[in-house]
C-alpha cells in the first residue's frame, strides 16, 4: 500500500511538472517502504539523499519555467521552495548525525508538505502556465 497515492487531483496539467511530482511521490513511497521493512540506515540514507537531490532538481525546473513565463507569484513560490529545502536538509543532517531517525512524523511532514504545496501553489502555477499555452 502506498504512503501517498498519486491521483488526478495532484496533477497540475503541465507534463514536465506532473512527471516530476510523480517521481517525488514515488521516492517518498520508497522511503516509507524502506522504513516499514526495517531496512538499515544505509538504505534509508540513500533514499533520503535521493529525495533531497531530486527535490532540488524539480524546484530548479519549476523556477526556470517561472522565469521563462514571468510568473507573477514567483518570489512567493521560490520562498516556499527554499523553506522546504532548508527543512529537509536539516532533517537529513540530523538523520546522518544520529540525532534523528526516519519516522512516521518525518514521513507525515513530507507527505503533508508535498500535498499542500502541490494542491495550492503548484496548482496555481499550473493554471498560469496553461493560460500561457504550456501543457
Amino acid at each position: 500500500m502506498a504512503f501517498i497515492n498519486w491521483n488526478d487531483s495532484l496533477k497540475v496539467n503541465v507534463d514536465a511538472i506532473d512527471i516530476q511530482h510523480q517521481k517525488l511521490v514515488d521516492i517518498v513511497n520508497n522511503l516509507f517502504d524502506a522504513m516499514s521493512e526495517g531496512k538499515g540506515n544505509d538504505v534509508l540514507n540513500d533514499v533520503f539523499n535521493g529525495l533531497l537531490n531530486y527535490t532540488v532538481e524539480h524546484f530548479a525546473t519549476e523556477e526556470k519555467l517561472m522565469e521563462q513565463h514571468n510568473y507573477p507569484k514567483a518570489e512567493f513560490h521560490k520562498v516556499e521552495h527554499s523553506d522546504l529545502t532548508r527543512q529537509a536538509k536539516e532533517l537529513y543532517e540530523k538523520f546522518k548525525s544520529g540525532q534523528a531517525t526516519i519516522s512516521v512524523p518525518t514521513l507525515n511532514f513530507l507527505r503533508s508538505w508535498l500535498n499542500n504545496h502541490i494542491l495550492s501553489s503548484d496548482k496555481q502555477f499550473g493554471e498560469f502556465l496553461n493560460s500561457v499555452g504550456v501543457k
